[in-house]
């Protein structure tokens, strides 16, 4: 099994993420809340997105949008090797020139097999990430070129609001710290307990565990982003402990908390 080695880089935008990787891991589904695009520098993977299976290989561009439901699971035992810049929705539209319609860009494609693109992506990693005089002006022209190749309007807007389960994902939501019961849940969108598992992972890809479970670590993941110590942090967000936290953390985003915290303070 290919070793991991994940590290955070830090970038001149904080609305800028920046992650290189390399690991042999398989994540389980779980969503970001920015813009992902990256490219793969080694090995291949297959992954589940929003947007049907898909596989990747070395020289591939990947690409997520917010709150897209994905996972991830290396093709092979040498693993796969990564490098990703994640972008708050805000700086998209900034960058395109369109912030009255941030919630209506997408990527379309969760794949992209184009030697330019992934030039493009190369020279927006390699100066969103630079400590350079200038870097950021560079930044983000290179982040507006590639952008505006990759990051397209979606046709018709998704309603999530007519799910049958949306009662029960929004009072997730609204309130991840809840010890929430099936038959709560289950009760509030007229439904047996077995309907509202089985229509809830239909519809969301989660069930309705892993779903609350998911938006505690986002929610852990916002304060440790803000500065709040780890173990207050997994206090906060509804975990037992830190280590519980620490757990899912990892296995959802490859790097631990800790490590996570310090590329805010670099």
């Amino acid at each position: 099994m290919a070793r991991a080695n994940f590290q955070v880089l830090p970038c001149g935008d904080a609305r800028i993420h920046a992650v290189e990787a390399h690991s042999g891991q398989s994540f389980s589904r779980h969503t970001h809340e920015q813009f992902g695009i990256g490219l793969v520098t080694s090995g291949a993977q297959k992954s589940f997105s929003g947007r049907g299976m898909v596989e990747a290989c070395a020289g591939d561009l990947i690409t997520v949008n917010p709150n897209e439901v994905h996972d991830g699971a290396p093709l092979g035992d040498a693993g796969r090797s990564w490098k990703i810049l994640y972008l708050a929705p805000e700086l998209a539209a900034e960058l395109l020139r369109d912030e009255s319609r941030a919630g209506e860009l997408e990527f379309s494609a969760p794949v992209l097999r184009d030697g330019g693109m992934a030039a493009a992506f190369t020279r927006a990693y390699i100066t969103a990430t630079s400590a350079l005089p200038g870097a950021r002006l560079a930044a983000e022209q290179h982040l507006l070129d590639l952008m505006a190749q990759t990051l397209l309007r979606r046709r018709t807007a998704v309603d999530r609001t007519t799910a049958p389960t949306a009662i029960a994902q929004s009072m997730m939501e609204d309130d991840p710290l809840a010890d929430w019961s099936l038959s709560e849940l289950a009760g509030a969108c007229g439904m047996s307990r077995f309907q509202l598992v089985r229509s809830f992972s239909r519809n969301t890809g989660f069930t309705p565990h892993a779903f609350l479970l998911h938006r505690r670590i986002l929610l852990a993941r916002r304060l440790i982003a803000g500065g709040m110590a780890l173990a207050d942090a997994a206090a906060a967000s509804g975990f037992a402990d830190q280590s519980h936290m620490t757990r899912v953390f990892t296995r959802k985003y490859g790097v631990a908390p800790g490590a996570f915290a310090i590329s805010f303070k670099t």
